[in-house]
């Protein structure tokens, strides 16, 4: 009512946390006024985490805008506070994007353990070129000492190209299942780690996450170097404008082309 985010305990050990990310976005003018943490959002977040520690639960935190398009102050506030609390934050899911992605999470001390994963799901929404879509995620189950960690996900979309045709039935279909199209052995946080780097050196591989990444329907212009590297540094980087988190990817370009690269490719 006050401020238009939430906690609620779904069942005995996991609680849901849904913020509001109106309060980071970089096209909210009112925040000039306050962008460090307006309405108290990330305090409020910082005492249900600290809570749900001290009572043995795991959180699953769901918003809309992924916190790496988030203005940087907020970004990185809300990133420090996933690392202190990566025991209790079991998953992260946002949209807004409309394609299919992942931003990473990794020590603060460091930057090189992977501590979470922020998982980006497609949108519905119909989009120039672009197929509706969305997400169905398997999650461990509610049982004593769960750890209610994302296992697996599948995507869904609706073919426009084939529903449009004169007479046919619009129909879903599953376009791919995450662990089985990326060969993961797991779902966690070292395994999306593992698969950046893997799209480094294996070009198949990339192409492949680029075609899904679009939801089976990816633009005529191919993503070669240029675009690859800042792809690449978008799915490493989980808080705004911070190019320490792209070195390890070794990126032919400097920082800010890569971010200029990748800013005129976003839908939103």
């Amino acid at each position: 009512r006050a401020a238009g985010f939430y906690t609620v305990q779904v069942w005995p050990g996991l609680r849901l946390v849904s913020l509001n990310m109106n309060f980071c976005s970089q096209a909210n003018f009112w925040l000039l006024i306050n962008s460090t943490d307006p309405a108290g959002q990330l305090q409020w977040l910082v005492g249900v985490l600290a809570a749900a520690e001290q009572a043995g639960e795991k959180v699953h935190i769901i918003g809309h805008i992924p916190p790496a398009h988030c203005l940087r102050s907020w970004s990185w506030n809300y990133y420090r506070i996933v690392s202190r609390f990566e025991g209790t934050i079991a998953a992260q899911f946002f949209g807004h994007t409309h394609v299919d992605e992942f931003e990473m999470f990794y020590d603060e001390e460091t930057l090189t353990r992977p501590v979470s994963v922020a998982f980006v799901a497609p949108s519905v929404t119909t989009y120039i070129n672009l197929n509706p879509g969305y997400r169905v995620y398997e999650v461990d189950g509610a049982y004593p000492g769960s750890s209610h960690a994302v296992l697996d996900h599948e995507t869904f979309i609706l073919n426009l190209t084939e529903a449009n045709v004169p007479g046919a039935a619009p129909r879903w279909q599953r376009l791919y299942r995450a662990r089985e199209a990326y060969g993961l052995p797991s779902a966690f946080p070292a395994d999306w780690d593992r698969l950046i780097r893997r799209f480094q050196d294996d070009e198949r591989l990339f192409q492949r996450f680029w075609f899904l990444f679009h939801k089976g329907h990816p633009p005529r212009e191919p993503c070669l170097a240029a675009c690859k590297a800042a792809l690449l540094c978008a799915l490493r980087t989980g808080r705004s404008a911070d190019p320490s988190l792209c070195q390890p990817l070794r990126p032919a370009l400097p920082f800010p082309r890569v971010q200029a690269l990748w800013r005129q490719r976003r839908l939103c």
